[in-house]
């Protein structure tokens, strides 16, 4: 028998980690029945929400209810209510849906570098053919410039917030590895003298130049196609932003980048530099330290580089400093770089 007050042994852990998949498909059912949204709109009910879904009531009610037990619902009586969470981002009319993101986030180009997890660790990197997700003009990126735009559009915004100090003076930007072109085009739509030069492969960076249409900034939005590594960019740039890059390579390889944008950069230029950053420890904060496990799976040699890692790659590319902010409410991070 164990002692009282003593921590009790439980599977419960093992339980809920080999039944995750029954989390992800009942979140990407109730996002396909637009489960959220008929709630939203009044439809709180098992057959208020069936009808509106075209789906069955038994079904419905058995999906709610586990909705509500993953804490994606409220349930009072017979009516479910969204939590504040669920109609922030879930709810197809509001201005933050992630729904869309689930079309890259569980595209099998994404999850099939889970499925020798064990064969990635053992070389580590992905066993995937061609290099994963970090292969020339892989497709998987026009996919994440399409279905990614509502999950950037709140840190585009944060971004613009945090760098744009100045926004009645010209700004020459440079946009690397752009894909959906919104933190360039949020910083863009701010300041009328601003000019964006985009980079990215050719067919990412159509619809990065659909959105830059759709904000009205076409005029000053110019694009580069080609690798990031490859392409002149010119000189003279204000701000270079590099938004969930430098994750996708090993350390050498992004020191060797850094040095090209530190060339880029006017004297008083800036890198911005997006990332999932974690804590020293490297388990902690938990919504951000798994990420180096994406990379492992999907990428030869990429990773979730701590600030310290960071600020080496940065010094040793030729910066004079660098220095870290946390960006509400989310879980990623940016590093400034100051030429």
């Amino acid at each position: 028998m164990s002692s009282p007050g003593l921590h009790q042994p439980t599977p419960q852990l093992f339980f809920q980690t080999a039944n995750a998949y029954q989390r992800t498909e009942s979140l990407k059912a109730a996002i396909e029945l637009e489960v959220f949204t008929a709630i939203g709109e009044g439809k709180t009910t098992v057959t208020e929400i069936a009808k509106r879904s075209s789906a069955s009531e038994r079904g419905i009610r058995i999906l709610c209810d586990f909705l509500c037990v993953l804490g994606f619902l409220t349930k009072d009586g017979t009516s479910y209510r969204l939590t504040p969470e669920s109609a922030l981002f879930l709810d197809k009319r509001s201005p933050a849906y992630l729904g869309g993101s689930l079309e890259f986030l569980l595209s099998p180009m994404l999850t099939d570098g889970f499925k020798d997890l064990a064969g990635a660790v053992r070389k580590g990197g992905t066993v995937a053919a061609e290099g994963g997700t970090i292969a020339p003009e892989h497709p998987i990126w026009v996919k994440f410039a399409q279905a990614m735009t509502g999950m950037m559009a709140m840190p585009a915004q944060l971004i613009a917030n945090l760098v744009d100090e100045k926004a009645d003076r010209k700004l020459r930007i440079l946009d690397i590895a752009a894909g959906h072109g919104l933190f360039g085009i949020a910083l863009a739509s701010r300041n009328p003298q601003t000019e964006v030069v985009a980079a990215d492969w050719p067919n990412v960076l159509e619809v990065a130049r659909g959105n830059a249409i759709k904000a009205g900034i076409a005029d000053r939005y110019q694009t580069i196609a080609g690798s990031a590594f490859d392409v002149d960019y010119s000189t003279g740039y204000d701000l270079v932003l590099l938004t969930n890059f430098l994750h996708h390579f090993d350390r050498a390889t992004c020191e060797t980048l850094l040095r090209k944008v530190h060339s880029a950069l006017a004297d008083d230029g800036r890198a911005v530099i997006l990332e999932f950053v974690p804590n020293e420890d490297r388990i902690s904060p938990p919504e951000t330290a798994p990420f180096s496990v994406v990379m492992l799976a999907s990428t030869p040699a990429g990773d979730a580089y701590t600030f310290s890692e960071l600020e080496r790659m940065i010094s040793a590319a030729g910066f004079a400093r660098s220095e870290i902010h946390q960006l509400p409410p989310s879980i990623q991070q940016v590093v400034i770089a100051f030429k």
